[in-house]
Order: C-alpha cells, then structure tokens, then sequence
C-alpha cells in the first residue's frame, strides 16, 4: 500500500528545490523491496529527483548538514531515530536551514 508524505521547506532552503514550499512524494513498498520507506529513503530520493542546485548547502554525506533542523510532525527528527524513522502516511517532514550569510 503506498504512502504519501508532504515535505514543507523554510529558512531559506526551499530556494536549492526549485523555490517550492511544499512537494507531496509517494513511497510504495514494490519500489523498496518490500521494506518501509524511511527518511533516509526520502533523503536519496529529495537528492536525486528534487535537488536543483549546491548540494552542499543542505547535504552531508548521506544525511542534511548541521545546521538543517528537521522534523516529523514537529518534532524533532533525533527523538524519532533521524534517518531510521520509518515514514506513516501523511507525514508531515519539515526542513528548516538556519545557515544564513553575514
């Protein structure tokens, strides 16, 4: 059965996808091997299909950089298990950079 979680950017970060607030993407276990999707399924996929331009500016390694405050249904993504926190329908992931220039 597929899911679909809405993605919401602020602070900013929502310039580095196209200037879009909001983007809906949906996850279906045939597409991930059976398996639920997680946020780092979300990450692989915001990266490679949303992602306009300096990768750098919201991307570490596999994970948001420091300074990129995520949430799940406002909370904070640590307390859910970060890029482990299997996705629920309607899942609300909120990416708020708090990097600014000076």
């Amino acid at each position: 059965m597929p899911i679909t979680i809405q993605i919401e950017f602020g602070g900013g970060s929502e310039y580095l996808f196209g200037n879009k607030k909001n983007i809906d993407v949906t996850f279906s276990k045939k597409n991930l091997g059976g398996k639920n999707a997680t946020v780092q399924d979300l990450l692989d996929k915001m990266r490679t299909e949303f992602l306009q331009e300096r990768e750098e500016l919201f991307f570490q390694d596999k994970s948001v950089r420091p300074g990129v405050l995520v949430l799940v249904n406002d909370t904070d993504w640590e307390i859910l298990g970060s890029e482990e926190y299997e996705l629920e329908d309607k899942d609300v992931i909120s990416f708020i950079s708090t990097l600014h220039g000076g």
